[in-house]
């Protein structure tokens, strides 16, 4: 997995440090809404079809599967749902998000809507990998840490912070749809239950 968006930039630096004067424009360009200030950009090669990625992807309900720290998420109508997500400290954070933007089979972009407790906005795109080698998944967000830069220090140490997360809801995305199963390293069902606590 890499830290660069799909197709490649002209460096393929991870866009987070790329020295190009525009990569972050460039980017957030295509985000209807762009709310939030930090910037995540996560790539991930996948063995499976653009279309069975993206029909997952799209179904919601799904996602709580892979995304370790999703408690919920509530569909609304078809372009709008509500997202419940562990925070730090025993605490969840929510929105309602909307889908801002979506091409069957190649991308779907959201954003949060007003009085979200983690304003966000984002995009994930499905791409052919090269050489028959799958689908390039590629999610790029944006958000306002809660409690500006103290609040990411303090997620990042409950390992709960958005980068982190992407990173890691992406390889489980991967073994999902790869093997039919989420790797734990939990060793019996208390252990599990007490990893998703």
């Amino acid at each position: 997995m890499s830290d660069t968006l799909v197709p490649p930039r002209e460096d393929d630096a991870p866009i987070t440090t790329s020295k190009q004067r525009n990569a972050v424009d460039d980017a957030t360009a295509s985000f209807v809404e762009d709310k939030g200030d930090a910037l995540i950009g996560k790539t991930v090669t996948i063995n499976r079809s653009r279309a069975e990625l993206f029909a997952f992807w799209r179904d919601f309900s799904n996602l709580p599967r892979f995304m370790e720290n999703l408690v919920s998420v509530e569909k609304l109508d078809d372009r709008r749902s509500r997202w419940v997500v562990k925070a730090p400290a025993g605490k969840t954070v929510e929105w309602i998000a909307a889908i801002t933007g979506e091409k069957q089979d190649e991308f779907i972009a959201w954003a949060s809507e007003d009085g979200a407790d983690v304003p966000n906005s984002g995009r994930i795109n499905f791409h052919d990998a090269p050489g028959g080698r799958g689908t390039w998944v590629s999610a790029t967000i944006l958000y306002d840490p809660p409690a500006g830069i103290i609040g990411k220090v303090i997620a990042t140490m409950f390992q709960r912070e958005p980068a982190i997360q992407a990173r890691r809801e992406l390889r489980r995305f991967k073994q999902l749809m790869e093997t039919g199963e989420v790797a734990t390293a939990a060793w019996t069902r208390k252990q599990l239950e007490e990893e998703q606590a």
